[in-house]
């Protein structure tokens, strides 16, 4: 390869940027990334703990509900308005426990999401100073 010169190649790609500058920011955009995941971990970690005490709750709740039913002495139209009483009871329970759950849902999204909007913005910016000339 007769007339290569590596000296003229580089000239056209201008200044190389600090690479040292370079590995420090992808140092902190890892960083980022793990913290993001700790927190959606923490966030899914809570939302197991909630949803299993939401269970061993209603599993109790049923429980005690099917005991008072079957021991009451009360006509048949009786025990049928109790059995409402509870299904209205469970449904209005369920209804929120979703939202519980979407709301920790909801928390630890954000909460990943943020950390990583914060260090984008931040990696941005330190682009636009790595590439000025003369940085």
């Amino acid at each position: 390869m007769s007339g290569f010169n590596m000296n003229e190649m580089m000239k056209g790609f201008g200044q190389m940027p600090d690479m040292q500058a370079l590995a420090e920011a992808q140092r902190r955009n890892l960083e980022a990334l793990a913290a993001a995941n700790r927190v959606a971990m923490e966030g899914a970690q809570a939302l197991a703990r909630r949803n299993m005490e939401m269970l061993q709750q209603t599993m109790t709740e049923m429980t005690e509900a099917a005991q008072r039913l079957a021991s009451a002495e009360a006509s048949p139209q009786a025990k049928a308005a109790q059995q409402a009483e509870m299904m209205k009871a469970a449904y209005e329970r369920a209804v929120s426990n979703m939202r519980e759950i979407a709301d920790l849902i909801q928390k630890s999204n954000g909460e990943a999401v943020g950390l990583l909007n914060r260090r984008f913005t931040e990696a941005m910016e330190e682009v636009k100073t790595l590439m000025k000339p003369g940085s």
